[in-house]
Formats: C-alpha cells, sequence, structure tokens
C-alpha cells in the first residue's frame, strides 16, 4: 500500500511520494526547543512524535536527513537572560543540554542537524534583504523590517494556506514586533528587529543597523539552507500552524525561491495538544510537568515514551499518573516476553521475517497516517500469542530467534529502550545461594533469601531452564 499520510496542507490524506526523483531521499524538519527553560512534557510530545516519524521513514527504506533548529534568540529569552545577568549563550546553553539529555533519556535519536538561530544570521539576513527586493518586506524609520501580507497577497500569493482565513473579518493591518501575537490578528510582523535598551548586548549588525531577528523568519533561512528551497515534510505541534508555520511559508515563498509549482514544504504534518489529567498544562493547576519531574515520582524515559506514542498523533492526548503506572504495566508484558525469547535462543540469531503477522499488522497500521494504536494492538497480539507458545513449548530456539528479530524490527521504530535484564554480580551470588539451599531441603534459609531479594527489587522466577533473576 505504500505510506500515507495527513497533509496540513490539503487537510487530507495523500500517498507520501518524496521530492527526489528516485524516491529515496527525504528532507524533514522539525521545529525546535526555545531554550529559554527546562522543556516540559507538552514539549517532547511533539519531539517525540518527530521521533517516530523519522524511525518509520527510515524503517520504509527512505534515506533520512532530519533537521531540527535551537531557538536561542527571541523575546523570552533575552528576557531571562535580562533577569539572570549571565550572556545569551551562557543562559541557553544549559537549557540546550538539559534538552538533549531528556531527549536522550525519551530513546530519541539525535537529530542529523541542529541549527542554531544565532548562527544563521547572515543567511536570515540574505532572506530578508530578498523579500525587501521583491518589494514585500519594508523597513522603518527605527531601523526594524517588516513583512508586508497586503503586499504578499497583491503579488498574486495566497496568505492562510495551512488554514482557512477569512481575511476580511480578521483584525487586519496592525504591525506586530513581538514574536508571538494574538491569532485573531492578520499582522505585519517582524522580519528583523531594531536593537531597543531591553536588548542588553543581544545584537548583531545587518544593513538597516544593529538588531536581532524575529522569530519567524529564523526557521525560513535554517531549513532552506540546510534542505532547499523545496523540502519534503515539515513537523511541529498544532499550536504552530497559525502564525508560525504560515508565516514560514509567507516568507519562503514570498522570496521567490521556488519554481516550477513547487512549494515551500509538500507535507505538513501537526500533534494535537497534550492534556494534564483532563486540563491544559498549568503551574498554577498543579499539573505542569517536566520529564524531571516524572523521573522524581520513579517513572522511567520508556514508559513516558510509551505513554506519549500510545495515542494518534492528531488525537489531543491526556496525559495522566494513572495511565503512566499502566505503561508500567505494559512495559512489563513486552519486557517478560522478550527476556523468554532471549532465554530460549541459546545465543542464536536470525533475520526478520517481514510477511510475519507481527511485521505486516504493524506496517499496515503505520502506513494508515502512523496509526501508532493500531500498530501497538499488533504488538500485544504478538506478546499474547508468544506467550502461548512459550507456555506450550511450541517454540524452539531457531523460532524465538526470528520472533525475536521480529520484534527488533519494528522496535527500531517505536524506539522502547529494553529494561537492563542482568542482575549484579552480588544479586547472582544470593541466587545460587537460594539455589543451594533448596538444593540441601533448607527451605527456611531458601525463603530467606528469596525475601532479601524481594527487599533489593529482584525476584527469582523458577523456569523448566533453570532460575531466572528479574527485576521485580
Amino acid at each position: 500500500m505504500g505510506l500515507n499520510v495527513f497533509n496540513t496542507l490539503s487537510r487530507s490524506v495523500e500517498p507520501f511520494v518524496p521530492l527526489d526523483p528516485d524516491g529515496k531521499k527525504v528532507g524533514i524538519y522539525c521545529c525546535g526547543p526555545t531554550v529559554h527553560d527546562f522543556a516540559h512534557i507538552g514539549n517532547f510530545r511533539t519531539f517525540v512524535f518527530a521521533d517516530v516519524v523519522r524511525r518509520y521513514l527510515t524503517f520504509r527504506g527512505f534515506n533520512v536527513n532530519h533537521v531540527m533548529n535551537i531557538t536561542d534568540v527571541e523575546d523570552k529569552i533575552i528576557r531571562r537572560v535580562n533577569e539572570s545577568g549571565k550572556s545569551l549563550s551562557e543562559y541557553t546553553n544549559e537549557f540546550e543540554k538539559a534538552f538533549f539529555k531528556d531527549l536522550k533519556t525519551l530513546g530519541c535519536l539525535m537529530p542529523d542537524e541542529q541549527p542554531h538561530a544565532t548562527k544563521f544570521i547572515g543567511p536570515i539576513i540574505k532572506l530578508i534583504k530578498k523579500l525587501e527586493k521583491n518589494g514585500i518586506a519594508y523597513s522603518t524609520g527605527d531601523g526594524s523590517v517588516y513583512f508586508s501580507i497586503e503586499k504578499y497577497r497583491k503579488a498574486g500569493n495566497q496568505y492562510g494556506q495551512l488554514l482557512n482565513l477569512n481575511l476580511d473579518e480578521m483584525r487586519p493591518g496592525e504591525r506586530v514586533s513581538n514574536d508571538e501575537y494574538e491569532k485573531e490578528s492578520v499582522a505585519d510582523f517582524a522580519l528583523w528587529k531594531s536593537r531597543v535598551p531591553e536588548d542588553g548586548e543581544v545584537f548583531w549588525n545587518s544593513p538597516w543597523g544593529e538588531g536581532r531577528p524575529g522569530w519567524h523568519i529564523e526557521c525560513s533561512a535554517m531549513s532552506m539552507e540546510l534542505l532547499g528551497p523545496s523540502f519534503d515534510l515539515h513537523l511541529g505541534g498544532e499550536d504552530l500552524v497559525f502564525p508560525h508555520h504560515e508565516d514560514e511559508i509567507a516568507q519562503s515563498e514570498g522570496a521567490c525561491m521556488h519554481s516550477n509549482g513547487k512549494k515551500f514544504v509538500k507535507y505538513w504534518m501537526h500533534g494535537a495538544h497534550l492534556l494534564v489529567e483532563g486540563k491544559k498544562m498549568s503551574k498554577s493547576l498543579g499539573n505542569f510537568f517536566t520529564l524531571r519531574d516524572l523521573l522524581a515520582k520513579g517513572f522511567d524515559g520508556r514508559e513516558v515514551r510509551y505513554l506519549m506514542i500510545s495515542a494518534h498523533y492528531r488525537e489531543t492526548f491526556n496525559f495522566t499518573l494513572d495511565n503512566l503506572e499502566g505503561a508500567k504495566t505494559a512495559m512489563s508484558r513486552i519486557d517478560e516476553c522478550t527476556a523468554k525469547l532471549h532465554e530460549l535462543t541459546l545465543g542464536q540469531t536470525a533475520e526478520p521475517v517481514n510477511d510475519s503477522p507481527l511485521i505486516s499488522g504493524f506496517t499496515e497500521a503505520m502506513d494508515n497516517d502512523l496509526n501508532v494504536s493500531a500498530a501497538w494492538a499488533a504488538v500485544f497480539d504478538w506478546v499474547r500469542d508468544t506467550n502461548r507458545k512459550l507456555t506450550s513449548s511450541g517454540l524452539d530456539s531457531a523460532a524465538a530467534a526470528t520472533e525475536l528479530a521480529n520484534w527488533e524490527q519494528i522496535n527500531s521504530v517505536l524506539g522502547i529502550k529494553s529494561r537492563e535484564a542482568k542482575a549484579p554480580a552480588e544479586i547472582l551470588v544470593l541466587a545460587e545461594q537460594r539455589q543451594a539451599a533448596r538444593k540441601a531441603k533448607d527451605f527456611a534459609r531458601s525463603d530467606q533469601i528469596r525475601d532479601e531479594l524481594a527487599n533489593q527489587g529482584w525476584i527469582i522466577e523458577d523456569t523448566p531452564n533453570g532460575p531466572r533473576v528479574k527485576r521485580g
């Protein structure tokens, strides 16, 4: 069937066909973090979603170039820099390092490229000059430069490609210098902001004087510099559709860098909001969580990841602590099954079988606009059926190796890290002492060791192949 995705640009599900004439190379851009604070779990739903898209494209045989920017200069950052007394780089580096540490904890692959806005000032200025030359951007007396919605439309361009905008009813014509502005407004927005006292030492020289870029122009410049004037796929949260992504399209296509009917981006995919305990996340409601908060409550990164990808990316998802407890149970079911398969393989390896029920069911679900809910159903059907075969001795070592290879093949997309199964040496010594006590029929000592292991978070499971130590 091939991969089909919902394209925000067309408001419909479309076959995914790359721009590459050979159909192999795929360029994707995901709006990355604004490093003014620790990222919260709502942010990470988008980044985990992007990771799954990237992994699935690779699974389907595409050669993916994944770009995710780092916004290290914008309004909120400058306010925080002034409050902290640190330099711009000192302030943003702390949160950038924390972000990538969290990304790793959640099992995400590192993007192939991570451009920083502050390192792309030259390309940003070049793009603004192009817009100015085309009569779509204009400068003001204070040395700022704005994008003109009216001139863009008069040049035959459509403003409102990602969503239907009634430009006659929306509040028109205001000039907005803020990076984020009211969504009922269709406003000329800042491409370059002249330096003001509140900016402190955060400024660069430009043809219009000292200043800094607006937020929207940063992504246009970075994405086109690294992926070309037209690329395949742009990802982000649904909150970025307007104005940020709409303004990206206007800036990029307004610069007349496209030809032969090509768009700035062929496919746009947006992830839905994440609710926490049924409500919008808010510090005042006490339902605002960073990943660090969840780790401190005893959860681990793979449980959080599982919960974030347990529902379809276009569904508003309710994230609860109870659901995280359920994620623990789900992960335990997979751990138990794969651990038994590992044990049964006796060191044998095998190649995955692509027409197996697991891989074919998983692929059919994911090809349908990344229907991860149906994909997980295929996984847990496999767990159930495999456990039945294990219980009835219906698998030999070769078959177990094949089943394990099938799981690892689809887990290259799911990205669920295996829990460390090997017990430390002191735990293994206790397990051996318990086994010796059982052989000597010293059941009191055997029970004592069992309780001691349990207190340390380990249990012993007696199997046909002998005792197995595992996490409790």
